[in-house]
């Protein structure tokens, strides 16, 4: 698959960051160890894996509720980044709900998390 060019990412990050809801959030001494002990693939994998589960499918379960506020470095990241449910995704990023995200979606979508991670790891 195409990766997602860095200016892209970097454009809708800062976006986001001028939003006084998403810009608040923040990685913790515990998500930075959680991700030192795992390695960035891992997390990778588990951002794919939670947005194919849990935001993906067109009629998510429990959309705008589904992603929690804390427990995984995925999860922190999905709200800084407005990838938490459907109705964020179609705000921020104009993937329109009702509809399954495609292959294409997903890996911006993970690109976007992946970028907010990297950004917060380099911060200290």
């Amino acid at each position: 698959m195409k990766e997602v060019p860095e200016e892209i990412i970097a454009g809708r990050l800062a976006a986001l960051n001028r939003s006084r809801f998403r810009a608040k959030f923040a990685l913790s001494g515990k998500d930075r160890d959680y991700i030192a002990g795992r390695g960035l693939a891992t997390i990778r994998q588990h951002a794919f894996e939670f947005v194919r589960a849990r935001v993906a499918p067109a009629q998510p379960e429990n959309d705008g509720r589904q992603t929690p506020m804390r427990g995984h470095p995925v999860f922190i990241a999905q709200h800084a980044t407005a990838t938490c449910c459907r109705g964020c995704i179609q705000k921020w990023h104009q993937f329109p709900r009702g509809r399954a995200l495609g292959e294409k979606q997903l890996e911006f979508i993970v690109a976007l998390i992946m970028g907010w991670i990297v950004r917060q790891l380099d911060e200290n």
